[in-house]
Protein backbone atom coordinates (compact mmCIF):
# COMPACT_ATOMS: atom_id res chain seq x y z
CA UNK A 1 0.00 0.00 0.00
CA UNK A 2 1.23 3.42 -1.23
CA UNK A 3 2.17 5.68 1.91
CA UNK A 4 -0.16 8.29 1.46
CA UNK A 5 -3.04 5.31 0.98
CA UNK A 6 -1.92 3.80 4.80
CA UNK A 7 -1.57 7.49 6.31
CA UNK A 8 -5.05 8.48 4.57
CA UNK A 9 -6.76 5.35 6.70
CA UNK A 10 -4.97 6.29 9.74
CA UNK A 11 -6.21 9.29 9.60
CA UNK A 12 -10.21 8.89 8.51
CA UNK A 13 -9.73 5.86 11.45
CA UNK A 14 -8.79 8.06 13.94
CA UNK A 15 -10.49 11.14 12.97
CA UNK A 16 -6.99 13.03 14.05
CA UNK A 17 -4.33 14.69 11.96
CA UNK A 18 -2.16 14.93 15.14
CA UNK A 19 1.37 13.89 14.27
CA UNK A 20 2.47 13.13 17.52
CA UNK A 21 6.72 14.47 17.96
CA UNK A 22 9.01 12.13 19.77
CA UNK A 23 11.54 14.96 21.40
CA UNK A 24 13.09 13.11 24.35
CA UNK A 25 14.92 16.38 26.24
CA UNK A 26 18.33 14.50 27.25
CA UNK A 27 17.88 15.08 31.52
CA UNK A 28 18.87 14.42 34.69
CA UNK A 29 17.42 11.06 34.06
CA UNK A 30 19.76 10.14 31.12
CA UNK A 31 18.44 7.47 28.99
CA UNK A 32 16.34 5.22 31.17
CA UNK A 33 13.77 8.26 31.86
CA UNK A 34 13.63 8.98 27.92
CA UNK A 35 12.66 4.94 27.71
CA UNK A 36 10.07 5.56 29.74
CA UNK A 37 8.69 8.28 29.14
CA UNK A 38 8.77 7.70 25.43
CA UNK A 39 7.04 4.11 26.26
CA UNK A 40 4.48 5.61 27.92
CA UNK A 41 3.88 8.52 24.98
CA UNK A 42 3.36 6.21 22.26
CA UNK A 43 1.02 3.73 24.75
CA UNK A 44 -1.13 6.68 25.32
CA UNK A 45 -1.27 8.53 22.10
CA UNK A 46 -1.92 5.44 19.87
CA UNK A 47 -5.86 6.55 19.82
CA UNK A 48 -5.44 9.82 18.53
CA UNK A 49 -2.05 9.59 16.50
CA UNK A 50 -2.01 9.84 12.70
CA UNK A 51 1.59 9.53 12.78
CA UNK A 52 4.73 9.64 15.17
CA UNK A 53 7.55 11.83 14.28
CA UNK A 54 10.99 10.74 16.38
CA UNK A 55 13.45 13.53 15.57
CA UNK A 56 17.03 12.77 15.57
CA UNK A 57 18.77 15.51 16.74
CA UNK A 58 16.87 14.21 20.51
CA UNK A 59 18.32 10.68 20.83
CA UNK A 60 21.88 11.77 19.05
CA UNK A 61 22.03 14.17 22.39
CA UNK A 62 22.07 11.10 24.20
CA UNK A 63 25.00 9.64 21.99
CA UNK A 64 25.72 5.76 21.14
CA UNK A 65 22.38 4.76 24.03
CA UNK A 66 20.06 7.01 22.10
CA UNK A 67 20.26 5.47 19.15
CA UNK A 68 20.27 1.96 20.62
CA UNK A 69 16.70 4.13 22.31
CA UNK A 70 15.85 4.96 19.34
CA UNK A 71 16.06 1.58 17.40
CA UNK A 72 14.06 0.10 20.73
CA UNK A 73 11.52 2.25 19.97
CA UNK A 74 10.98 1.76 16.59
CA UNK A 75 10.60 -2.20 16.75
CA UNK A 76 7.67 -1.69 18.83
CA UNK A 77 5.57 1.03 16.97
CA UNK A 78 2.02 0.42 16.88
CA UNK A 79 2.03 -1.52 12.65
CA UNK A 80 -0.76 0.87 11.69
CA UNK A 81 0.62 3.96 12.53
CA UNK A 82 2.97 5.71 9.65
CA UNK A 83 6.16 7.43 11.54
CA UNK A 84 7.99 9.63 10.05
CA UNK A 85 11.67 9.90 10.81
CA UNK A 86 12.56 13.60 11.05
CA UNK A 87 16.34 12.89 10.08
CA UNK A 88 16.58 16.41 7.84
CA UNK A 89 19.36 15.15 6.04
CA UNK A 90 21.44 16.43 3.19
CA UNK A 91 24.43 14.83 1.27
CA UNK A 92 25.66 13.69 -2.08
CA UNK A 93 23.99 10.88 -3.92
CA UNK A 94 26.56 8.04 -2.72
CA UNK A 95 26.08 9.08 1.01
CA UNK A 96 22.35 9.74 0.69
CA UNK A 97 22.55 6.32 -0.81
CA UNK A 98 23.54 4.96 2.70
CA UNK A 99 20.85 6.90 4.43
CA UNK A 100 18.34 5.85 3.00
CA UNK A 101 18.96 2.18 3.12
CA UNK A 102 19.74 2.72 6.63
CA UNK A 103 16.16 4.48 7.03
CA UNK A 104 14.07 2.62 4.88
CA UNK A 105 16.04 -1.17 5.05
CA UNK A 106 17.57 -0.89 8.52
CA UNK A 107 15.04 0.62 10.79
CA UNK A 108 12.11 0.29 8.31
CA UNK A 109 10.63 3.49 8.70
CA UNK A 110 7.61 5.14 6.99
CA UNK A 111 9.05 8.72 5.74
CA UNK A 112 11.88 10.61 6.19
CA UNK A 113 12.11 14.14 6.15
CA UNK A 114 15.29 16.00 3.41
CA UNK A 115 16.67 18.77 3.16
CA UNK A 116 16.47 19.18 -0.46
CA UNK A 117 19.29 22.04 -1.08
CA UNK A 118 22.12 19.88 -2.67
CA UNK A 119 19.58 19.00 -5.70
CA UNK A 120 17.42 16.90 -7.14
CA UNK A 121 20.87 13.93 -7.29
CA UNK A 122 21.09 14.31 -3.76
CA UNK A 123 17.09 13.05 -3.03
CA UNK A 124 17.41 10.51 -5.79
CA UNK A 125 18.79 7.42 -3.81
CA UNK A 126 15.52 7.93 -1.57
CA UNK A 127 13.14 8.08 -4.60
CA UNK A 128 13.34 4.03 -5.39
CA UNK A 129 11.44 2.63 -2.57
CA UNK A 130 8.06 1.54 -3.00
CA UNK A 131 5.67 2.10 -0.06
CA UNK A 132 7.71 4.63 1.43
CA UNK A 133 7.84 8.71 1.21
CA UNK A 134 9.73 11.97 1.70
CA UNK A 135 9.23 15.16 3.49
CA UNK A 136 11.43 17.68 1.69
CA UNK A 137 11.95 20.74 3.88
CA UNK A 138 9.38 23.78 1.56
CA UNK A 139 8.96 26.43 4.28
CA UNK A 140 10.07 25.60 7.91
CA UNK A 141 8.45 27.34 10.90
CA UNK A 142 11.15 29.35 11.67
CA UNK A 143 11.84 32.73 11.23
CA UNK A 144 15.07 32.28 8.83
CA UNK A 145 12.74 30.84 6.62
CA UNK A 146 12.52 34.28 4.88
CA UNK A 147 16.22 34.43 5.18
CA UNK A 148 16.28 31.52 1.56
CA UNK A 149 12.87 29.64 1.34
CA UNK A 150 10.82 32.45 0.77
CA UNK A 151 12.94 34.64 -1.15
CA UNK A 152 11.31 35.76 -4.47
CA UNK A 153 13.64 34.65 -7.28
CA UNK A 154 13.61 37.48 -10.83
CA UNK A 155 11.16 34.95 -12.46
CA UNK A 156 9.02 35.46 -9.89
CA UNK A 157 8.66 32.48 -8.31
CA UNK A 158 9.87 31.90 -4.63
CA UNK A 159 12.90 29.41 -3.52
CA UNK A 160 10.25 27.15 -2.33
CA UNK A 161 8.92 26.28 -5.67
CA UNK A 162 12.06 25.27 -6.70
CA UNK A 163 11.83 22.40 -3.86
CA UNK A 164 8.08 21.52 -4.74
CA UNK A 165 9.64 21.17 -8.39
CA UNK A 166 11.38 18.50 -7.21
CA UNK A 167 8.99 16.56 -6.59
CA UNK A 168 6.53 17.43 -9.38
CA UNK A 169 9.93 16.12 -11.04
CA UNK A 170 9.95 12.92 -9.38
CA UNK A 171 5.86 12.04 -10.03
CA UNK A 172 6.51 13.04 -13.73
CA UNK A 173 9.32 10.42 -13.71
CA UNK A 174 7.62 7.61 -12.40
CA UNK A 175 9.39 7.32 -8.85
CA UNK A 176 7.60 4.68 -6.40
CA UNK A 177 8.69 6.71 -3.58
CA UNK A 178 5.90 9.27 -2.44
CA UNK A 179 7.36 13.04 -2.16
CA UNK A 180 5.24 15.40 0.58
CA UNK A 181 6.65 19.35 1.73
CA UNK A 182 7.19 20.34 5.18
CA UNK A 183 5.23 23.60 5.67
CA UNK A 184 5.25 25.41 8.99
CA UNK A 185 1.94 26.31 10.31
CA UNK A 186 3.37 29.97 10.94
CA UNK A 187 4.08 30.67 7.49
CA UNK A 188 1.46 28.66 5.90
CA UNK A 189 -1.29 31.32 4.94
CA UNK A 190 0.80 32.86 2.47
CA UNK A 191 2.24 29.71 0.51
CA UNK A 192 0.05 26.72 0.89
CA UNK A 193 -1.82 28.45 -2.81
CA UNK A 194 1.41 27.40 -4.32
CA UNK A 195 1.67 23.91 -2.62
CA UNK A 196 1.54 20.65 -4.86
CA UNK A 197 -2.05 18.44 -3.15
CA UNK A 198 0.82 16.17 -2.06
CA UNK A 199 1.32 15.45 1.60
CA UNK A 200 2.18 18.17 4.18
CA UNK A 201 3.85 17.30 7.22
CA UNK A 202 3.35 20.81 9.33
CA UNK A 203 4.80 21.99 12.47
CA UNK A 204 4.45 25.21 14.21
CA UNK A 205 0.88 24.35 15.87
CA UNK A 206 1.79 24.39 19.71
CA UNK A 207 4.36 26.20 21.30
CA UNK A 208 5.67 27.75 18.15
CA UNK A 209 1.73 29.61 17.93
CA UNK A 210 0.45 28.39 14.21
CA UNK A 211 -2.87 29.25 12.93
CA UNK A 212 -5.26 26.20 11.59
CA UNK A 213 -7.22 28.52 10.31
CA UNK A 214 -5.55 28.60 6.72
CA UNK A 215 -4.69 25.47 6.42
CA UNK A 216 -8.20 24.28 6.75
CA UNK A 217 -9.14 26.65 4.69
CA UNK A 218 -7.21 25.53 1.84
CA UNK A 219 -9.77 22.20 1.15
CA UNK A 220 -6.66 19.94 0.18
CA UNK A 221 -7.52 16.53 -0.59
CA UNK A 222 -3.58 15.09 0.90
CA UNK A 223 -3.11 13.07 4.37
CA UNK A 224 -1.74 16.15 5.61
CA UNK A 225 -0.89 15.81 9.25
CA UNK A 226 0.09 18.81 11.93
CA UNK A 227 2.82 17.99 14.49
CA UNK A 228 2.68 18.91 18.31
CA UNK A 229 5.97 18.03 19.88
CA UNK A 230 6.19 20.01 23.24
CA UNK A 231 2.58 20.60 23.66
CA UNK A 232 2.34 16.72 24.38
CA UNK A 233 5.89 16.00 26.44
CA UNK A 234 6.23 18.99 27.95
CA UNK A 235 3.23 20.70 28.26
CA UNK A 236 3.45 21.42 31.99
CA UNK A 237 0.21 20.65 33.18
CA UNK A 238 -1.45 17.99 34.85
CA UNK A 239 -2.74 16.43 31.67
CA UNK A 240 -1.91 12.93 30.88
CA UNK A 241 -0.42 11.92 27.63
CA UNK A 242 -3.41 10.80 26.29
CA UNK A 243 -5.53 13.72 27.32
CA UNK A 244 -3.18 16.04 25.59
CA UNK A 245 -2.77 14.28 22.11
CA UNK A 246 -6.78 14.07 22.48
CA UNK A 247 -7.38 18.01 22.83
CA UNK A 248 -4.72 18.97 20.12
CA UNK A 249 -6.17 16.17 17.81
CA UNK A 250 -9.72 18.01 18.46
CA UNK A 251 -8.80 21.33 18.08
CA UNK A 252 -7.07 20.24 14.69
CA UNK A 253 -10.23 18.70 14.19
CA UNK A 254 -12.70 21.86 15.03
CA UNK A 255 -10.32 23.72 12.93
CA UNK A 256 -11.30 21.25 9.67
CA UNK A 257 -14.48 21.05 10.16
CA UNK A 258 -16.04 25.10 10.06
Amino acid sequence: MRYAERLQLRIEKTGSRLCVGLDPRPGAGGVAAAREMLTQVVAECSEWAAAYKPNMAYFEAMGIEGIRLLEELLGGMPEDIPVILDAKRSDIGETQKYYAQGYFTGWNVDAVTLNPFLGYDSIEPFLDWEEKAIYLLAVTSNAGSADFQRQRLADGRSVFELVTALGERAKEEGRVTEVGYVVGLTNAAEVLEKMPDSPLLVPGLGAQGGDLAALAAAARSAPDVINVSRGILYAGDDLSYAARAQKWAEKISAAYAR
